[in-house]
């Protein structure tokens, strides 16, 4: 176990949150630049439906694994840095590869050259986010540090999501690209190398100790490929504890119901404010995921952190959550025609939904990385961040399937004019709104009883401060063979403490 007690370096807070950037850099480029596939390259509806679920499925299926051979890792340079290097470089390498689509090639040859390119890249990410976001649950035993560590990763990584709407202009700009495939082909490299670096910075600079003398699952082959079932045992005891299936199912119902209606965001835009003018539209699509980060990132961070501190980290919960009400009920009245601007007025309050929601629950988890020890003896932030982050991903992928039945619910035809399909357009606005107000109203309820605060949490580091200290007595004891060492380290080890 390779945690640092109390503060950590401000300089390992920042390497870690550069890795940050780097994972979310990624996914959100990658969301723009698919719609060139469509837009530009003339893939169908149904070759778009597999790009899009198939490797999120095969992702899914890797995280665990990665997650159980990262926690059984024997290293002088620990269980995780290895492979966050290794996955820095696939992903940078296979996302350049897989952008370059040119028109002149077959469809059927660009879909499986894409496809398959994005299967090693998602590999790659698995390689490197697994073991990269464990690497942060472990950097500190300090139930508030552990909210800063998580506030100030968030706080770098939020600077993706102001960047990457910029794209949509200079892709359609013909002073930049003579035409948006051409743009990917290129953006990509300038993309990819510095991500790459960017997430290859936790590897190199943030500290872990040897794992060589460490009781793990051993890793051969054999056992790798019984790992399934220590994997999904591991899931089961991960889900026994009731206060990491609170945080699971909210992070899902809210990231959930957030990315359903953030897919909506250029129609709404366009067809309630501009009459489904594109062009009118001007930068007010770009502005409205950019100034949501800018938000984020200056305000909502800052301000959860030290409610955290203040309040405890529920209660700084439930109060963002409730402030993001708020913003989404003050989008539904200030979506109005011919005044784009009035939208900007709200954003600070709707950015405490999905803003706030991963620095709090990161720092949850890694609480809940405790209790777990206490009650099975074992270290295993691999597993319970892949367990945590597969809710995600599953969310994600749903959430693009239920933004495709909401455009059809309502009867949207993106080649009719506003003033022609008046109803529908107010009813994607609808949805927009309110679809993410219930999903968070339901996570908000979950919620609302977890039970794990500064004082309980400071409990079980020092219940486990007691049993690291128990063994390190017995490996001191020089009147005690090997053997008997072991059998009562085990023992200690072993013992369910029933916690949580």
């Amino acid at each position: 176990m390779s945690i640092t007690s109390h503060k950590v370096p401000m300089s390992q807070k920042i390497a870690f949150g550069i890795g940050m950037f780097a994972n979310q850099m990624f996914p959100a480029i990658m969301g723009i630049f698919m719609v060139v596939l469509v837009e530009d390259l003339g893939f169908p509806g149904w070759m778009w439906g597999v790009i899009f679920f198939a490797p999120r499925i095969f992702d899914s299926i890797t995280d665990p694994i990665m997650g159980f051979i990262s926690d059984n890792t024997k290293s002088k340079w620990g269980r995780r840095r290895q492979y966050v290097f290794i996955g820095a470089i696939v992903m940078g390498v296979s996302y350049i590869i897989m952008w370059q689509l040119f028109r002149d090639n077959t469809l059927q040859y660009n879909f499986w050259y894409f496809f398959l390119w994005s299967l090693v890249f998602y590999l790659g990410i698995t390689f490197f986010g697994v073991p990269y976001v464990a690497m942060g649950y472990e950097m500190s035993d300090d139930f508030h540090e552990r909210t800063n560590i998580m506030a100030i990763a968030q706080f770098i990584g939020q600077w993706a999501w102001v960047i990457a709407p910029l794209f949509w202009i200079i892709m359609y700009d013909p002073n930049w690209f003579p035409s948006a495939d051409v743009a990917v082909r290129q953006l990509s490299v300038w993309v990819a190398i510095p991500c790459a670096i960017c997430a290859m910075v936790p590897a190199l600079f943030i500290k872990s100790e040897s794992t060589l003398d460490k009781d793990y699952e051993p890793l051969n082959r054999g056992n790798i490929g019984n790992s399934l079932k220590i994997i999904y045992d591991s899931f089961i005891e991960a889900f026994k504890i009731k206060e990491f299936k609170k945080i699971c199912a909210a992070t899902f119902l809210i990231f959930n119901a957030f990315n359903t209606v953030a897919a909506l965001t250029f129609f709404v835009i366009v067809y309630k404010l501009f009459n489904g003018d594109a062009e009118a539209s001007g930068i007010w699509v770009s502005l409205f995921g950019c100034l949501g980060a800018l938000g984020t990132t200056f305000i909502v961070i800052p301000v959860v952190t030290k409610m955290s501190k203040v309040f405890g980290k529920k209660k700084a919960f439930m109060l963002a959550q409730g402030i993001s009400i708020i913003g989404y009920i003050m989008l539904w009245f200030l979506f109005v025609p011919g005044k784009p601007w009035m939208y900007i007025i709200a954003l600070p309050f709707f950015s405490f939904g999905i803003g706030s929601l991963f620095t709090i629950m990161m720092s949850m988890t890694a609480d809940i990385i405790d209790v777990d020890e206490l009650n099975t003896g074992k270290r295993r932030e691999g597993i319970f961040g892949a367990i945590y982050w597969w809710m995600v991903k599953v969310g994600f992928a749903i959430a693009g399937a239920l933004s495709g039945l909401i455009i059809w619910v309502v009867g949207f035809n993106s080649d009719l004019a506003t003033t022609d399909q008046q109803s529908a357009v107010d009813g994607l606005h609808a949805f927009f709104c309110f679809f993410p107000m219930v999903g968070t109203l339901a996570a908000m309820y979950i919620m609302r009883n977890y039970a794990i605060t500064e004082k309980s949490a400071g409990e079980v580091r020092i219940e486990l401060d007691k049993r690291a200290k128990t063994i390190e007595n017995i490996d001191n004891d020089e009147t005690l063979s090997e053997t008997i060492k072991l059998k009562r380290k085990q023992t200690i080890t072993k013992e369910n403490y029933n916690v949580g």
